[in-house]
């Protein structure tokens, strides 16, 4: 029986091995070397020459010139990381709103799954760009009814006024980065079986108390993969000024602030990573 319980276990490891085998082989081909490279620029100067490119090493001197020398960086990440702080949730919560709405049943359900999702395929890049360029991003009536002066009252001399209303004018983004997102959540609230509804509605639960007992629970690990899948999204946003600061500058400095920004983006996802585990098992021994 033993044998039987590791040969099982060993076609499983085999089979997870088979399906992320394509990821890890378009890794190392594409990704290692380049990843590799630029570590080793970050520790250079780096010449643009007739005859080629020139390395003169330089230590850790441009990672101590960005965290400690120059305020650009922090300039560039800290209002744009007051966006990502207030978007990523947003995205979120309306990304699970609205799977639990597609998943009803009613006529159409199709046509709207598919129109919540092209706009990820449509609205990606330089198209994106030039929609906002041209103020198809903003919601109107934010200027009709005075909506930011009423805001900024309200938060008063706080830097978190200009990031509310810079999420609040790109509004319109919460839907064209969500598509992912509903997808995700669709799928995974198809995994609840009915007969959890079935019971909760013979015992007299209420549909809010079925949200919170039976669904939001059986929906955490999607939570947290879209979680992950948002950060990582909006952190490559095409109105990064942190990306738009990397493309300046020579090669080891744009270098070594790209690696601090990937270190800056793997701590940020290690402090949603633990909050939202430790949040998820106080919930489950209550």
């Amino acid at each position: 029986m033993s044998r039987f319980k590791l040969k099982a276990r060993t076609s499983r490891h085999l089979e997870a091995l088979v399906f992320i085998a394509p990821w890890v082989i378009g890794f190392l081909l594409f990704m290692a070397f380049p990843l590799g490279f630029s570590l080793y620029m970050s520790l250079h100067k780096v010449t643009v020459l007739p005859t080629g490119l020139k390395y003169d090493y330089q230590g850790l001197k441009y990672f101590t010139e960005i965290l400690f020398g120059s305020s650009a960086f922090y300039d560039n990440l800290l209002p744009f990381f007051q966006e990502i702080i207030i978007m990523v949730p947003v995205i979120i919560v309306f990304s699970l709103f609205i799977a639990i709405m597609l998943n009803q049943d009613f006529p159409g359900r199709l046509v709207f799954r598919v129109v919540f999702f092209l706009p990820i395929i449509f609205t990606s890049g330089y198209v994106l760009t030039e929609f906002v360029n041209q103020g198809e991003g903003t919601l109107g009536f934010l200027e009709r009814f005075s909506i930011g002066e009423y805001l900024i009252q309200f938060l008063g001399d706080s830097s978190w006024a200009k990031p509310v209303m810079d999420v609040l004018n790109r509004f319109v983004l919460v839907l064209w980065y969500s598509g992912v997102q509903i997808l995700i959540f669709l799928a995974g609230r198809q995994t609840i079986s009915k007969s959890s509804y079935e019971s909760a509605r013979i015992d007299g639960a209420s549909p809010w108390e079925v949200f919170w007992k039976i669904t939001l629970p059986a929906m955490s690990p999607f939570i947290l993969l879209n979680l992950i899948y948002t950060v990582v999204d909006m952190f490559t946003f095409p109105y990064n000024p942190v990306i738009e600061l990397i493309n300046t500058g020579n090669y080891g400095y744009n270098s070594a602030l790209a690696w601090i920004y990937f270190v800056v983006i793997a701590l940020f996802l290690s402090v949603i990573m633990l909050l939202f585990l430790r949040l998820n098992r106080q919930a489950r021994s209550r």
